[in-house]
């Protein structure tokens, strides 16, 4: 029977066990993407608190993809430097570390982006009001180039593998979802159509990094919107993937116009409130062979060791819950059970706009209290 704490391997990339960071934005770069020595310590403190693999904030391929400000890019060779310097302090802790590449689509504006957003078609996102211009084919083939060149860098520099970012209303969420195509070319109306930028730069990626490469994928099994993308569809995506050698997909689910089923849900305080993606899982999981990573509102280390005992699900990501604990894995494996100790108020991605980087915010206020006189 599996384990959360056992080795084990995708596509030759060893993981110390089946607990993975999911990517989240850090807030901790230059303006133009540089990452700095504050995001390398960040890895670093996660990889010396034990996680199994760390996925880093989405680093947008182009500068026209980037969406917050302090957001990583991965578009320019002259970051190599402080890309490998992140990397080895990460394995100098013995940590292993995979890039996520995103390009943000509509969900952006002029002022983070450079120029009025691009999107499959001219469709507002909401949250992000800003009219977006639908993508001529010519951009569409540069685009699938810059993440052929974002993975070949990321090989060149050092990562362990690669994971395209195809969820939570971005370029390839975008794409797959039938409420922001309406194309009428070969990318839209149909799913295999729908897909084919996705494909595109699957292939592309996987050209530039080899077979022996890990190349991961984090999918929207829903976007829970009416229109948008569904499970159907989503299985399907997933299905062409497997059938070209996709190492594993990561299951998530919503948009930031989602409401209450967004991405980042809070409240969840409760152990039946979490993982509150695993029944889109278990569908994938009754489809495809692939590893399977879920993300979601894992909080106790008894719904993690459920989910991979009984529900076959090979790894389970979290973000918040490592921005409060970097060591969480480590002191659930030295059999403090207890659950995490974030409250899930998403706190942690509002203060970082002002104050350089992400931090949990109920964690700074009880040390403040504690301190007070």
């Amino acid at each position: 029977m599996p384990t959360v704490f056992e080795e084990t391997t995708i596509n030759g990339m060893r993981l110390a066990n089946r607990l993975v960071r999911s990517a989240t934005w850090e807030g901790m770069c230059a303006a133009d993407g540089r990452p700095s020595e504050r995001l390398a310590a960040l890895y670093r403190d996660l990889a010396r608190g034990g996680v199994g693999l760390i996925i880093t904030g989405y680093a947008f391929v182009r500068p026209d993809g980037k969406q917050l400000p302090s957001k990583m890019g991965i578009h320019d060779d002259d970051f190599e430097p402080e890309m490998r310097a992140l990397v080895r302090a990460v394995h100098a802790e013995g940590g292993t570390i995979c890039v996520q590449l995103v390009h943000a689509g509509g969900q952006t504006d002029a002022r983070a982006a450079g120029r009025q957003p691009w999107a499959p078609s001219v469709v507002a996102s909401p949250q992000f009001p800003e009219l977006p211009a639908a993508l001529p084919r010519e951009e569409i083939a540069a685009l699938v180039e810059a993440f052929g060149q974002a993975a070949r860098r990321a090989r060149a520099w050092g990562f362990d593998a690669v994971q395209l970012h195809g969820a939570h209303g971005y370029l390839i969420n975008q794409f797959l979802s039938p409420l922001t195509n309406l194309r009428a070319d070969e990318y839209g109306g149909a799913l295999f159509n729908r897909a084919r930028f996705l494909m595109e730069v699957y292939r592309r990626v996987r050209a530039e990094v080899g077979d022996a490469f890990p190349v991961l994928i984090k999918l929207n099994a829903s976007d829970n919107l009416d229109g948008g993308l569904g499970l159907e569809d989503s299985l399907a995506a997933a299905r062409l993937l497997e059938a070209e050698g996709i190492d594993a997909i990561e299951i998530s689910a919503g948009t930031s116009a989602s409401r209450g089923e967004n991405p980042t849900r809070t409240k969840i305080d409760d152990p039946a409130k979490e993982g509150y993606n695993l029944p889109l899982a278990r569908r994938f999981r009754e489809a495809l062979a692939c590893p399977l990573m879920v993300v979601g509102g894992f909080r106790s280390f008894a719904v993690v060791e459920r989910a991979i005992r009984e529900d076959g699900i090979d790894y389970v990501a979290m973000a918040r819950p490592f921005i409060r604990e970097p060591d969480l894995a480590r002191r659930w494996q030295s059999d403090d059970l207890g659950p995490a100790r974030c409250v899930s108020c998403s706190g942690c991605f509002r203060p970082g706009l002002k104050e350089g980087g992400i931090y949990c915010v109920t964690e700074r206020r009880e040390r403040e209290r504690a301190a007070a006189p």
